[in-house]
């Protein structure tokens, strides 16, 4: 129904910037929400921002709140996560996620549809 692929990870220095994209396939993406999650080695998979289907309501968690951004252009089927000021602890793998709906949603237990995901990397 909806296919995810995330690209755009990489190695990066400490206080750079990166931007992930996650390109969407099948019917009607534009009325699904999307979120991003990140997983680091040895720990859970945790929640980092989410939007609404139109793209007007975000959330984000608060360690990243002020540098990353969740954005998302329809007429692309493309969601984004810019990136700013990274941090170390910035390093896991990164996932995109998609479920049908209005609101927006914060766990990943309210997703159905998951990219396979990208890895970023910050060093110090």
């Amino acid at each position: 129904q909806v296919q995810l692929v995330e690209s755009g990870g990489g190695l990066v220095q400490a206080g750079g910037s990166l931007v992930l994209s996650c390109a969407a396939s099948g019917r009607t993406f534009s009325s699904y929400a999307a979120g991003w999650f990140r997983q680091a080695p040895g720990k859970e998979r945790e929640f980092v921002a989410a939007i609404n289907w139109s793209g007007d309501n975000t959330y984000h968690r608060d360690a990243v709140k002020g540098r990353f951004t969740i954005s998302r252009d329809n007429a692309k089927n493309t969601v984004y996560l810019q990136m700013n000021s990274l941090k170390p602890e910035d390093t896991a793998v990164y996932y995109c996620a998609a479920r049908s709906g209005t609101g927006y949603y914060t766990t990943d237990g309210s997703y159905n549809y998951w990219g396979r995901g990208t890895q970023v990397t910050v060093s110090s």
